[in-house]
This record gives structure tokens, C-alpha cells and sequence, in this order.
């Protein structure tokens, strides 16, 4: 790779950026057995054309079905073969596909990624194959009212906005995508301005550079999408009627956007919501009252805006972005969720939830040094939101400068305005607790 610049980074990290825009971030970790390596395309589903809608999620699926030199039998073997894993997701803003591996096999895992991601096969019949898969995974997400909802919520908080729109796409738009279509949407996005690698284990950051050059360094340039901002507009109350046993329930408020200076305070001030078990939902709400079995709020940051939503299942899926509860208690879960946040925004967090949720986050970072897959994924993350490297130590300052009363305003500034609701179940439509619900500070 000629003409590389090198920035200054933390110590054992390195940076790398080619003459051709490819950023190749690497850290060192000494003694790891594993090493994981991740390719990420800075393209996601927000930036796609309406009629182009899932083509990321498309590409996804296809560019593990294998190269012009390797089916995705060979792939799939290859892996197997060492003890690895290899798998890749769809966001919003990015795509990422990733592999870890045993330390002695880091090579196989550099031109794997590689291969599949610059130069995909596109075989018709694995196109129509797969194309039938994402089908059944849209029927099936159709099928899931906490899919619903949440695809509801979204398009609440970000209407007529590709923020809103499903990542899978449509039954519509993935039956309308040919061949061609998604291989010139490669063409033009997958390209080495649009591209970060990211490597974590015990590894050599040159050979690394080396190793990818005649692969990701060599392709021509692409179009960088253009986004445009959401704007102002929310929906206050999306329905959808079906036949369930409870109410599937969202709540959500528009927050901050990813590099926003205030996002270390909402993390803080998001755990004393609802971040963990300590929080004041799950206090109130599981604990206090038995409403639900898990409850709990989690932010989305994007690059021009962000979601806050509440979160409570009745279920074991902690994790989701979903509230259900029986409709003979949704007035009380309304009111008790109510009477969380009024509280938090007249009188902040305590000094004792503050020290709690400062201690929870920089424990979790620690602990999510053991996995080269999570150095990796923060090395990537940091590339994406900064364009630099942040060292943990500089990570973990910014948290610490964060105290109460930016906790705070922080919240006020995000939970003091209007916010969406999304309901599925029986009755929803005209339902008075929720029209009721979704005229809060509006």
C-alpha cells in the first residue's frame, strides 16, 4: 500500500489510512488466543433508494454465499475447519462482517473477509435462493408482534425517513431486486473510501496492511451516499390491530445523535432509567409491582439523531426494544413509566444511582477487554464516529467527568418533549389509555 498515512494513536493500537481512503485499524493483544477481524462498510440501510430498500441486508446474506474462487460450501468449511466463527449483521448506517479465529490463522481470516467482500460472485440461482431466505425472515418477523412493534415505533419517530424504514426492506422492494441491481449497488458503495478493517489479538499491524493490499487497497472508487437529517416531525401513537393475548408496547423519545458530546451523561443518565436492575424502571416495574417480567430502556444513536426508547417484556427477550403487558394493567404500566421519567426530569438522579451507573459502565468496558471481538468492534466503532482511535483510558475520563447535574440536563433535554408510542394487539385502535398516553407534553 503506497502513500499510507499513519495518525498518532493509543499505544497498541495502530491506524493506517491508504492513499485509495481504506482505514485499516489494528490493536495488539498480547497473549490472545483469538484473533477477530472485522470488515465494515460504512453504507446501511438509511442509504439506500426507496425502491433499492434491503439491498444492504441483500448484500448481507449474499457475500457469504462466495467468490468467483470459493463457493460458500468452501467458505463454511474453511472456518470449520480451525474452530472459527464467521457471521455479519445490517444496521442502519453500516454493515459489518466479521470472523474470529485461532491466533495462527489470522491470514486465512484477512482473505476471506477480503474476497468476499470486494469480490462476491453473485450467482443467479444463490441470488434467487437467498432471496427466497430473506422472504421467510420478513414473514417471520411479521409473524413476531415485538418485531412489529418496534418496526412500528421506528417509523413513529422517524416518519417518511430511511431512519424509519425497515432494515430487511419489503416483501415488494427484495421481490423487485434483480441480480444486476444488487451487484451495481456493491459496485458503487463497497469500495475502499467506504471500508474500515478492524483487528484485534496478539498481531503484527504491518503484516496485517501487507496481507490486505492486493485485495481491499486494489478496487476503484465509489459514490459516497448523500443522508439528510430527519426532520423535526414525530408520530405520537402508531397502532396495529392483531389478534394477541397482551398489548406489545414501545415507548419512545428522539435523542441524541452518536458523536454528541452529551452521549457519555445519557448513558449514565439510561442506566438510571432503565439500564439495568438497579434501574428505576425495573425497580418500580418488576420488582415493586410485577407488571412485567424484564423492563428496561436503551438509547440508538445514529449520525444526525438518535432514539431513547423504554423498554418491558413479559418475555425472556431482555434485550429487545418492546413493551408488553396485559391490557387489564397497560393504564398502570402507563402510569408507573410516567411517574419514573416526571420523576427524573423534576428532581435528577441521586448521588448513590450516580456512583451505581458510573460503576456499572466503566466495569462493563473493562470486562469487554477480554474478547478481541469487542476491541475490535470499538476500534471500528471509534473510526466510524471519530475518524481516530480512542484509547480506553481517554473512554473512561469522559465518563468520569460526567456528574449529576449533566445527568440531568441530559435527560431533560432528550425525555422533556414529545415522544411516539407503538402498540400491537387486539382493540389497540381507539384505545382512550393510549391516545391518552400519546398526548404526553405534546
Amino acid at each position: 500500500m503506497s502513500d499510507e498515512v499513519t495518525a498518532p494513536v493509543p499505544e497498541g493500537m495502530r491506524r493506517t489510512e491508504t492513499s485509495s481512503g481504506l482505514r485499516v485499524v489494528t490493536e495488539r493483544v498480547p497473549g490472545a488466543r483469538s484473533v477477530t477481524v472485522g470488515v465494515y462498510a460504512t453504507i446501511g440501510s438509511r442509504d439506500e433508494p426507496d425502491e433499492l430498500s434491503g439491498a444492504s441486508h441483500f448484500l448481507e446474506h449474499l457475500l457469504f454465499k462466495g467468490s468467483a474462487d470459493r463457493s460458500a460450501r468452501d467458505i463454511a468449511m474453511a472456518v470449520d475447519a480451525v474452530g472459527g466463527e464467521m457471521n455479519a449483521y445490517t444496521g442502519r448506517e453500516a454493515t459489518a462482517y466479521y470472523a474470529r479465529l485461532p491466533i495462527a490463522h489470522l491470514d486465512l481470516g484477512l482473505d476471506l473477509l477480503g474476497e468476499v467482500v470486494t469480490a462476491p460472485a453473485f450467482r443467479p440461482h444463490e441470488v434467487d435462493a437467498e432471496r427466497e431466505v430473506i422472504v421467510e425472515e420478513l414473514l417471520m418477523s411479521e409473524d413476531d408482534p415485538d418485531d412489529v412493534v418496534h418496526k412500528a415505533l421506528q417509523d413513529a419517530a422517524f416518519p417518511s425517513h430511511p431512519l424509519g424504514r425497515e432494515t430487511l426492506g419489503t416483501l415488494e422492494t427484495i421481490e423487485a431486486l434483480t441480480r444486476d441491481a444488487i451487484a451495481d449497488f456493491h459496485a458503487e458503495h463497497y469500495r475502499p473510501s467506504s471500508l474500515i478493517v478492524s483487528v484485534a489479538g496478539e498481531l503484527d499491524h504491518d503484516h496485517v496492511v501487507e496481507r490486505l493490499a492486493t485485495r481491499l487497497d486494489a478496487v476503484g472508487e465509489g459514490t459516497t451516499p448523500r443522508r439528510m437529517a430527519p426532520g423535526g416531525q414525530t408520530e405520537p401513537l402508531v397502532t396495529v390491530q392483531r389478534e394477541t393475548e397482551q398489548v406489545h408496547l414501545e415507548l419512545g423519545w428522539r435523542s441524541l445523535p452518536v458523536g454528541d458530546d452529551d452521549r457519555y451523561a445519557l448513558l449514565v443518565g439510561n442506566h438510571v432509567l432503565g439500564g439495568g436492575m438497579a434501574s428505576r424502571l425495573f425497580q418500580e416495574v418488576r420488582e415493586e409491582r410485577g407488571l412485567a417480567y424484564a423492563v428496561g430502556s436503551t438509547p440508538s444513536m445514529y449520525a444526525d439523531g438518535g432514539l431513547l426508547s423504554i423498554v418491558a417484556s413479559n418475555g425472556d427477550r431482555g434485550a429487545c426494544a418492546t413493551a408488553r403487558s396485559g391490557r387489564s394493567r397497560l393504564s398502570e404500566l402507563l402510569a408507573v413509566i410516567d411517574d419514573v421519567v416526571e420523576a427524573l426530569l423534576a428532581d435528577g438522579i441521586t448521588d448513590e444511582e450516580h456512583r451505581v451507573a458510573m460503576g456499572y459502565l466503566d466495569g462493563a468496558t473493562l470486562l469487554s477487554l477480554e474478547d478481541t471481538g469487542s476491541r475490535m468492534a470499538r476500534m471500528a466503532g471509534n473510526e466510524i464516529v471519530e475518524g481516530r482511535l480512542v484509547s480506553i483510558d481517554e473512554q473512561l475520563a469522559r465518563l468520569a467527568a460526567v456528574t449529576p447535574d449533566d445527568v440531568a440536563r441530559v435527560l431533560r433535554r432528550v425525555l422533556d418533549a414529545p415522544r411516539s408510542i407503538a402498540a400491537v394487539g387486539d382493540g389497540v385502535d381507539g384505545d382512550r389509555v393510549l391516545e391518552r398516553a400519546a398526548a404526553w407534553r405534546r
